[in-house]
């Protein structure tokens, strides 16, 4: 079964087991982001869904995608100059790396992390609940056109 599917399957059943409905909206919002290669703002989420549905609210989507936040089924991603970002394939703390030119953001495989997790522990006496690690560079195809 494809990633995309899983993820899908996943957000429904959070949804369900939480007693929201499952709509043809809600179910287009979960495809853009179990879809998405990249991490969609809630405008991107919003201009894919109204292709599909003319109809639906750009609060739809802000509401859909803080349901699916508090339900941990999506990462949320803040950056103080730009509007917050939305993973959906991954909704778990991992690092990324943001291009500072076209705003591409990836998910580099970093498996160390757990790691620099436990080391951070010792070093400190903190009990790590979260992390976050953002890296910021020009991407590559950035780079190429300049």
């Amino acid at each position: 079964m494809p990633d995309t599917e899983i993820r899908m399957r996943k957000m429904v059943q959070a949804l369900r087991e939480n007693r929201y409905r499952i709509t043809p909206q809600r179910l287009a919002i979960l495809k853009v982001l179990a879809e998405s290669k990249g991490h969609p703002s809630v405008d991107s989420i919003y201009d894919q869904v109204r292709s599909r549905f003319p109809t639906t609210s750009l609060a739809t989507i802000y509401k859909n995608v803080a349901v699916l936040r508090d339900l941990g089924q999506l990462l949320e991603l803040g950056f103080s100059d730009d509007c917050n970002r939305y993973d959906g394939n991954k909704p778990y703390d991992h690092p990324h790396v943001v291009c500072t030119v076209c705003r591409k953001i990836l998910d580099p495989d970093m498996s160390s992390l757990a790691d620099m997790t436990q080391a951070l522990t010792r070093e400190t006496g903190f009990t790590i609940t979260r992390h976050r690690l953002d890296f910021f560079g020009i991407c590559p195809d950035c780079q190429a056109s300049r």
